[in-house]
């Protein structure tokens, strides 16, 4: 099982609006770079949900429910869980232990693996 993070600004598509829908396409991804992590998701992997713009934090865990192969590849994920409360970018920068990881260092990219370690450490600092 592979292990994400998808960004997205939540005036555009929150993980609330994914929890009321149930379901959706998550296509329009153009970067060179997401595209080339895109292409290896597959279906039944975690994705952290996080907020771009002001809020800049993991709201939620979704599920890659469903993937489509080709030059701009496509998946539809649903909502697993909210989690318990919001893990901050300050959070995540402030830990040190990430600053080699796209999320710190290709801030505008969209689509990136999570480390099992970087997913632990999101879990731990959201149940508190």
């Amino acid at each position: 099982m592979g292990l994400w993070l998808f960004k997205e600004e939540p005036s555009h598509y929150s993980f609330e609006q994914l929890q009321l829908d149930g379901e959706t396409l998550w296509d329009g991804v153009r970067n060179s770079q997401a595209i080339k992590y895109l292409k290896n998701v597959r279906t039944g992997d975690k994705v952290l949900y996080y907020h771009t713009g002001d809020e800049k934090c993991i709201v939620g865990v979704a599920v890659v429910s469903d993937f489509k192969e080709g030059k701009y590849p496509s998946v539809r994920i649903k909502p697993e869980m909210p989690l318990k409360r919001p893990v901050s970018l300050y959070e995540i920068k402030g830990s040190h232990r990430f600053d080699n990881h796209p999320l710190v260092r290709q801030p505008r990219l969209s689509v990136m693996p999570v480390t099992q370690e970087l997913w632990d450490f999101i879990m731990e600092l959201a149940r508190h």
